[in-house]
């Protein structure tokens, strides 16, 4: 594969090199041990033993060593937990830990010509020109990134199967072994994304689920896929959403189509993770009582207890499109016999792209306290990485990769400033800029959403790029995005008299969103049409409450850049120069926000800005 002159080591929280080759994931403990020791100056030796503790491991400290005890990835998920807690100061302690899920996923939507669906990093990892093309060290990197937050499984190819990447499961086989070769020794296996149609392009003239032919064509391919990559922990399938193939195109519902899959996945251990972004993408905007949010739920509830147990089904968290502002999807708390997967989005496809700095452990937090954890099997995320020289573009972006990876081995980290873990770990703890570094984290979440869609709103974006400002970019669309805004109020009602939407929700926050006056205010236009005189909590009308909200989160973009300006000598050049012009550019983009949003709404109100701002 051709190299490149990629820099050894990025800021990506692990500040030593790589340490070298391994060939086992206890090799690379062992290695990154010595080189993380030595880097920290921390002399007590560090002894590994083996226990089968399957991916776990339990430490034991005493005077005289430390003893890692597991099997090799527990080996290296314990050498990093120990590297990590001497990176940030603490007295390593005894304990035992095991992650919560078994499967902590990354999906890649990189297409073979080197493009990136949703990607704001540069042009795919693995692919350019159709073909495969990466350097080995750079995944060697990528690799290690990964397992050191404790992410263990990883899709390569877009959920949207674009030409050749239908044949990484036949005649591209050979390239995808190298590459789990390359990632195995971190601990990090492959999942591919497949095109459910796959047996049409080989010589069958339907992918019909239950026509005996198409069964033994997957038993088959299936087999020989794990003959080359026993290791392999399954295949990702989007079908019938946005044009993909899948099972309705014969007539056949989604647990028919997935079990098919699943069943030629079983015999290997395999896992079979069907996203379940199923609804109608052409949809006349006339149609108001079609109501997109409804979709998941109605097409995969009535075939609760149907799904083959190593089906996962994957859920987006909101129950659109990862918008600004969204419950968290009803189909998280309502599927009682299928396992479920949740949905995240590490890209900042509606959150800023990794130009406007957006921290996601709020967004997180709030789902799991809503959510228990054990309502889900496995959590999986749309990655934020590509070929950057800062891997994601914004390099303070990497501070939600490293809070996803933790939250992936447990949830309860959640309860932990990972931002602060973050900024100690990779500009060290010790650096005056990890305050401000921090603070500015911790900031950012409120001031995007001040700036952008308010009061739960969403799609108020430039159609096709959803980058930037357009009210009604997406409002006479086929997609099912509408605000229905006149001159009278604004939203949709989703309630018992409106298109039902709120049911779908346990009884306890059915009730809690159903009524306005108890439906918390950052949802409250998701749920509800209300007119700009509807008077919030504070004793503001809505109308103003929305023009405030924007020239504080233009201010809060200020803000944000005047803290960034003050670290100037306090880090690397190069990440100062980097940042310093993504943070310029989100004030922009902030006043672009503020003076579109709230013109558009003043124009439909009439209302002035009680504080005389200038609204065009």
């Amino acid at each position: 594969m051709t190299e490149k002159n990629y820099p050894k080591y990025t800021s990506a929280w692990l500040p030593y090199p790589m340490p070298g080759k391994a060939a086992s994931p206890k090799d690379a403990a062992r290695l990154e041990l010595d080189a993380g020791l030595a880097y920290y100056g921390f002399d007590t030796p560090v002894i590994l033993r083996e226990e089968d503790l399957g991916e776990g491991y339990r430490i034991e400290v005493s005077e005289e060593a430390i003893s890692i005890f597991a099997k090799e990835a527990g080996l290296l998920y314990g050498a990093f937990a120990l590297l990590r807690d001497i990176a940030l100061g603490k007295k390593p302690e005894s304990c035992v830990q095991q992650p919560v899920y078994a499967l902590r996923m990354l999906n890649h939507w990189d297409n073979m010509d080197g493009t990136v669906e949703r990607g704001y990093a540069g042009r795919s990892l693995f692919f350019e020109g159709s073909r495969f093309d990466y350097d080995p060290e750079r995944l060697r990197m990528y690799a290690r990134i990964l397992s050191s937050a404790g992410i263990n499984t990883v899709a390569l190819n877009n959920v949207n199967v674009h030409a050749p990447a239908q044949h990484l499961i036949d005649d591209l086989l050979p390239e995808v072994v190298e590459v789990a070769g390359i990632l195995r020794p971190y601990g990090i296996r492959l999942l591919i994304t497949v095109d459910f149609a796959s047996p049409t392009y080989n010589g069958l003239s339907t992918a019909d689920p239950l026509d005996e032919a198409v069964i033994a064509w997957w038993k088959q391919r299936t087999a020989a896929i794990y003959q080359q990559i026993p290791d392999l922990a399954g295949f990702v399938v989007k079908a019938d959403s946005e044009y993909r193939p899948g099972p309705i195109t014969y007539g056949r519902n989604q647990a028919e189509g997935a079990n098919l899959l699943a069943r030629a996945l079983k015999p290997f251990g395999g896992t079979l993770v069907w996203r379940c972004f199923v609804y109608n993408c052409r949809q006349d905007w006339r149609d108001q009582k079609t109501d997109r949010p409804c979709a998941a739920y109605n097409t995969f509830m009535p075939l609760d207890g149907q799904f083959d147990d190593n089906v996962l089904l994957q859920i987006k968290n909101g129950p659109v499109d990862f918008q600004v502002r969204e419950p968290v999807s009803p189909l998280l708390f309502s599927l009682k016999h299928t396992s479920r997967a949740l949905e995240l989005q590490l890209a900042q496809e509606y959150t800023g792209q990794q130009i406007d700095l957006y921290y996601m452990q709020e967004v997180w937090q709030e789902i799991f306290d809503l959510m228990p954890r054990n309502n889900i099997s496995a959590i999986c995320a749309v990655t934020n990485l590509g070929r950057d020289e800062n891997w994601a573009g914004h390099d303070l972006a990497m501070a939600n990769l490293y809070a996803y990876g933790r939250l992936c081995w447990n949830p309860d980290c959640l309860g932990e400033d990972m931002a602060d873990q973050w900024a100690k770990l990779t500009y060290g703890k010790d650096c005056p800029a990890v305050d401000t570094i921090t603070h500015m984290l911790h900031q950012s979440r409120s001031t995007y959403q001040k700036y952008n869609a308010p009061l739960g709103i969403g799609w108020m974006v430039e159609p096709h790029s959803h980058y930037g400002p357009n009210p009604e970019g997406y409002e006479y669309a086929l997609w099912g995005t509408y605000l229905r805004a006149d001159r009278n109020g604004v939203g949709i009602d989703r309630s018992s008299n409106g298109t039902g939407f709120a049911a779908q929700y346990p009884e306890e926050l059915k009730k809690l969103y159903e009524d306005p006056t108890t439906c918390p205010e950052e949802m409250l236009l998701f749920f509800h049409r209300m007119p700009y005189d509807h008077v919030m909590k504070d004793g503001r009308t809505m109308i103003q409450r929305i023009y405030d909200d924007h020239f504080e989160g233009a201010e809060g973009a200020e803000q944000l850049l005047a803290s960034w300006k003050t670290l100037e000598g306090q880090l690397p050049g190069d990440v100062f120069a980097r940042v310093l012009d993504k943070m310029e550019k989100q004030v922009i983009n902030a006043r672009n926000w503020r003076d579109i949003v709230n013109t558009y709404f003043h124009r439909y109100s009439g209302a002035e800005d009680q504080k005389g701002r200038k609204i065009y």
